[in-house]
């Protein structure tokens, strides 16, 4: 009659057990290492190389319009311990200058602003209808409501920076973007004393 040891099943027992803990140790770490490496966090370098804006533009839009002349506005948002000056502005839809509202013989008229707009240290400076804007000159194609149009600016020690204005109509600040542009439209006031945010 044979005999079993009574370690025996035992040992067998253990051997499985060890096996099966291999298997599923080796499977883990198959499955822990592609994991791993999938979800990799994106490289700091990618946003470290992106240069840092020289101002904030805050609710940037431009005036919905068909044809000749229409502004860019928003505020300009300066979280440097330096002024800066910005000289210059650029779109693919149309020449583009630094304009400002002003009195000139009891009458609102638009002009270039000499020297650039200023943004003080730690400061903002407004672009809005009836005050300072960015004039663009002759619409080489309609700006529609939804539009969204690409916008350059120049800073006086060279420096670059874009961002995107939205088209909105507006009807507020009555000042004329047409031919003639310095005098306030037929039958309107020649102040600006409406509501200067554009309509939603």
């Amino acid at each position: 009659m044979r005999t079993t040891s009574p370690f025996g099943s035992h040992r067998r027992s253990a051997v499985a057990l060890a096996v099966a803990a291999a298997l599923l140790a080796t499977g883990a770490t198959g499955c822990g290492s592609s994991d791993s490496s999938s979800a990799a966090p994106p490289s700091p370098s990618m946003s470290a190389n992106a240069p840092a804006a020289v101002v904030t533009v805050r609710d940037p839009w431009v005036k919905a319009a068909d044809k000749g002349m229409t502004a860019a506005f928003g505020t300009l948002v300066n979280d440097g311990d330096t002024d800066v000056t910005l000289t210059g502005v650029a779109t693919s839809a149309s020449p583009m200058e630094l304009h400002e509202m002003t009195m000139k013989d009891g009458k609102m008229v638009m002009r270039q602003k000499q020297g650039g707009i200023v943004i003080k240290a730690k400061g903002s400076h407004a672009l809005e209808p009836g005050g300072d804007h960015l004039m663009l000159m002759n619409l080489a194609r309609p700006v529609r409501a939804g539009d969204q149009l690409t916008v350059t600016l120049t800073f006086a020690d060279g420096r670059t920076q874009e961002f995107t204005a939205v088209a909105k109509p507006f009807t507020g600040a009555q000042e004329s973007y047409a031919p003639g542009h310095g005098e306030p439209m037929p039958g309107m006031s020649a102040t600006p004393e409406m509501s200067m945010s554009p309509a939603s």
